[in-house]
């Protein structure tokens, strides 16, 4: 196995100065069952409420080749947020984040914490807006909530200092006090994987009933209890003199056993989301030095102005620090597995320390490095301590908040709605 140097924070810095346009990881995969397995991609919703993968031609090697998403951009950049909240929580990295405090919400304490790397929108995201500080004034109107509203790519240490993954992940202020006008921050950190080489499979489905129940036996909702089922015609509810069937939400065989999920399932055969069997699948993550370089700080996270002279260093090192950030979500995530949902485990063949390379802005051969974990933490923690010598130091928990009264209301509202069978599976932006 060729063996890498590790890289260090001299190369990060010379990187991120503009020797290097990114930073790039391409890692191939097999199933955990073997080469040859079956794994089962994402499911998507199309016409009609049918299902289909995400399938591509993508040209490889010079030739058109059948691919298929196995996960997303969004997706990945979840599963790196949550390695990087499991090492923020056990101690082995530092890094601002806020969360929202549920615990002491009478009727919605299980939810416990949402941090900024858990909710959809980050630092932007409604539950922060809709909640507030130990004084009770609503995210938007803290300090933290203000500055992150008059931010902007040319302004940006309000979010290096209260959320810095939203500068890796990306960002876009639609839900504040400027709607659709918010700023936005692009995403520097692109990961996807996609399997290559594709053969659809199919799946078949089944149930005997133990008990022998037919599907034939008249189901209806009982007159007392609508929630409730009976096949006693006396006991059933009627409209206008008609006998109601049973139905649920969600459940099929309207009026009959199924809906109360009794009865045998006829053998189907599912042919157009039956897994798939492929040559191979690729990681492929990007992180776009390019991008980093577009953010500027007109200040230091004490709100101190940065003089002409101090300023490219202190840029440097606030982004050396942010592309050391994003290592460690790339690092961390691959520690974790890839086991992407039920029938999708896969494993790195070869296996082996993650190899970065590293582009050179000019093109030509990239500079190959290896990380380790142990690697991605001492370099973040050596990339912040230089940060912080220049200004643009982090506090691990800047903010810390708690739902406002109407938030709380409005998740138990929903939960009794949704327990009724009356909340909609609909949802906004």
């Amino acid at each position: 196995m060729t063996t890498h140097p590790s890289l260090s924070l001299e190369v990060l810095e010379r990187a991120v100065g503009g020797e290097a346009a990114a930073i790039r990881s391409v890692t191939r995969l097999q199933p955990a069952g073997g080469a040859g397995d079956k794994v089962f991609p994402p499911t998507y919703a199309v016409e009609k409420g049918a299902l289909r993968y995400a399938t591509e031609l993508r040209r490889i090697d010079g030739r058109e080749v059948e691919t298929v998403l196995l996960d997303s951009v969004p997706s990945q950049a979840n599963r790196m947020e949550e390695a990087l909240l499991a090492a923020w929580d056990e101690q082995r990295a530092h890094f601002p984040v806020i969360a929202v405090d549920f615990s002491d919400a009478e009727g919605v304490g299980d939810l416990d914490r949402i941090t900024t790397l858990q909710a959809p929108h980050r630092i932007a995201d409604a539950l922060l807006r809709d909640s507030i500080d130990e004084q009770g004034r609503f995210f938007r109107d803290t300090d933290a909530g203000r500055a992150f509203t008059d931010s902007s790519p040319t302004n940006a240490t309000a979010v290096y200092q209260y959320c810095p993954t939203a500068l890796v992940f990306g960002v876009w202020d639609s839900t504040g006090p400027r709607g659709g006008l918010g700023t936005k921050f692009q995403r520097v950190l692109i990961s996807e994987v996609v399997g290559i080489g594709v053969l659809a499979g199919v799946k078949t489905c089944s149930r005997i009933d133990p008990a022998a129940i037919g599907s034939n036996v008249p189901v209806f909702h009982r007159k007392d209890n609508k929630e409730d089922w009976t096949i006693r015609e006396d006991e059933a509810l009627k409209d206008k003199g008609k006998l109601v069937p049973f139905s649920r939400k969600g459940a099929e065989g309207r009026g009959k056993p199924s809906a109360i999920n009794h009865s045998n399932v006829a053998p189907t055969i599912d042919t157009t989301s039956g897994g798939v069997t492929l040559d191979y699948a690729q990681q492929t993550v990007v992180l776009s030095l390019s991008g980093l370089r577009r953010l500027r700080f007109q200040t230091d996270v004490e709100g101190k102005r940065l003089d002409r002279d101090g300023r490219v260093p202190a840029e440097c090192a606030a982004r050396t620090a942010l592309a050391a950030l994003a290592l460690n979500a790339v690092v961390l995530q691959r520690s974790r597995g890839y086991d992407l949902r039920s029938r999708s485990a896969l494993v790195p063949d070869p296996g082996g320390p993650l190899v970065l390379e590293v582009l050179p802005v000019d093109g030509g051969e990239p500079v190959r490095h290896s990380m380790t974990t142990a690697d991605a933490q001492a370099l973040l923690a050596r990339a912040h301590e230089k940060a912080k010598r220049m200004g643009f130091g982090w506090e691990r928990e800047p903010l810390r908040l708690k739902p406002a009264p109407k938030l709380a209301d409005l998740i138990r509202k929903s939960r009794e709605l949704a327990a009724a069978g009356e909340g909609s599976e609909e949802g906004g932006g």
